[in-house]
């Protein structure tokens, strides 16, 4: 079955889709007793937005996964939105015991019937929790566990555990800033503060928030990282994730900075947040790989949308600056099939690009990109030293009639903090996405794609290549 699925036109070869119908946001990401979950925003009748469920799949490496039951379904509060998981370690909910805690699932109700009658409280907080590692779930009798009357869009919790103050905290987003609050049971919260009133992009509402501490590498300074997701908004149109690099000190999170920024430039990563109990640290990362311009849209018959590759998030400083790096979790390589290519040839041909990820080292100059194939479709990436962009035209790249924003316009990164020096430039193709990497994730750019056929050259023009081009050829993943 599972064979004859990945054999669909567009369907991704080594990036999470559903077996079939509509999914959007990730969910629930956690690590649990040797699996990661993804939970995931679900409609189980139809390959557009419905009534939203939460999808489940694990993984034992972020690459391999295995799909579940659904987990979550719709009830007489509402639908089930997006949120976060937790283990409740010390029991602190009374859910579970000590011996076998609970996964315990946070996540936002909306009421239709409520919204339709114009009043501010259709969306609540309700949570769900399971005793045999998110196989079966019980909804907790008490939902909601916080009411709201008072925001139009009041959702998208994410609950994390506070070593320091030995408590539970939950970032939730209202409407154009993010609220905090704490709690000793995942039961009763108590608000603490907000941010972001009159800070970073308000194009559109705010959503899917995140928060943790990064140490920034090559020192020994920790600062926190706040994701927030925007809808309108985003840099080169519709959906995007921002962040923001500041401090928290247990009650506020507070930043200095006055410029966007980012996490992806591209117009197709959105929602992104980390997952809980990581057992090494690392701050993995997944995003909806859409845009809710034409997500709705998009040319696929079975199945619709697909996940971000998982990335690893680091924080540098970078001439003066703070930047969030996200870049492929290194299990990624073990997927890779080394190409045999020739070292400083312009153009490179193979059967089937789109099933590539290709590395090689460059300085800043001008250079031209190009993946196409005989029947006229291509794929243009250019990195213009002059302005300091890193542009991708998918106007002619298949596809793209299916709605008026997909490629009405080249998409554009400004890359003025690159080093001067050589670094790096990453592009990863799967059937129907390409990610670009320049600088170990300094720069990203996540885009889809719907070619009819494969890509088979690849051309680099004006390219200052040191070193080996590196092609390697990405497995299948089931």
């Amino acid at each position: 079955m599972e064979t004859a699925m990945y054999t669909e036109k567009f369907r991704p070869q080594f990036h999470f889709s559903p077996a079939e119908k509509w999914m959007n946001d990730p969910n629930g990401l956690v690590f649990h007793q040797g699996l990661y979950h993804l939970f995931y925003q679900y409609y189980p009748d139809d390959i557009v937005w419905g009534p939203m469920h939460w999808g489940h799949a694990v993984s034992k490496d972020l690459l391999h996964w295995e799909h579940k039951p659904i987990a979550l379904y719709p009830d007489e509060l509402g639908y089930i939105f997006s949120g976060s998981a937790v283990v409740d370690t010390n029991n602190s909910s009374g859910l579970g015991s000590i011996e076998n805690p609970p996964l315990v699932a946070i996540y936002t109700y909306h009421d239709p019937e409520k919204e339709n009658s114009g009043n501010n409280d259709h969306q609540t907080q309700g949570i769900a929790y399971s005793l045999d590692n998110g196989d079966t779930w019980t909804k907790y009798e008490g939902n909601p566990v916080i009411d709201n009357n008072e925001f139009l869009d009041f959702r998208d919790p994410k609950v994390f555990w506070d070593d320091d103050g030995n408590r539970w905290l939950m970032l939730l987003v209202a409407g154009d800033h993010l609220q905090i609050y704490s709690s000793e049971n995942l039961i009763d919260w108590t608000y603490l503060s907000d941010f972001g009133k009159e800070q970073g992009a308000h194009g559109g509402v705010w959503e899917c928030p995140d928060m943790f501490p990064l140490q920034v590498e090559g020192s020994d300074e920790v600062k926190w990282v706040l994701l927030i997701s925007i809808n309108p908004g985003g840099p080169n149109g519709g959906s995007a994730t921002q962040y923001f690099v500041g401090e928290f000190d247990g009650t506020t999170f507070t930043s200095d900075q006055q410029e966007e920024k980012w996490v992806d430039w591209g117009a197709d990563n959105y929602a992104g947040v980390t997952y809980n109990n990581v057992p090494d640290g690392e701050r993995v990362f997944i995003g909806w790989m859409s845009n809710w311009n034409y997500a709705r849209n998009t040319p696929t018959e079975v199945w619709r949308s697909a996940m971000t590759l998982p990335r690893e998030l680091s924080l540098h400083k970078i001439n003066g600056e703070y930047e969030l790096k996200n870049y492929p979790i290194e299990a990624f390589d073990t997927l890779a099939e080394s190409m045999e290519v020739e070292a400083g040839k312009a153009e490179y041909k193979t059967e089937n690009f789109n099933a590539a990820d290709i590395k090689f080292t460059t300085g800043f100059s001008t250079s031209e990109w190009r993946f196409y194939n005989e029947e006229g479709e291509e794929l243009l990436i250019i990195l213009d030293a002059d302005k300091k962009l890193l542009s991708i035209d998918r106007s002619r790249s298949g596809q793209t009639e299916f709605h008026e924003s997909f490629a009405d316009q080249v998409h554009t990164t400004p890359i003025g903090n690159l080093p001067g020096s050589e670094f790096e430039v990453r592009i990863i193709l799967d059937e129907s996405s390409v990610e670009i990497f320049l600088n170990k994730g300094q720069y990203v750019m996540t885009e889809q794609l719907f070619p009819d056929n494969p890509y088979t050259r690849f051309s680099m023009k004006g390219t200052s290549v040191p070193g080996d081009v590196i092609i390697n050829k990405v497995e299948r993943v089931w």
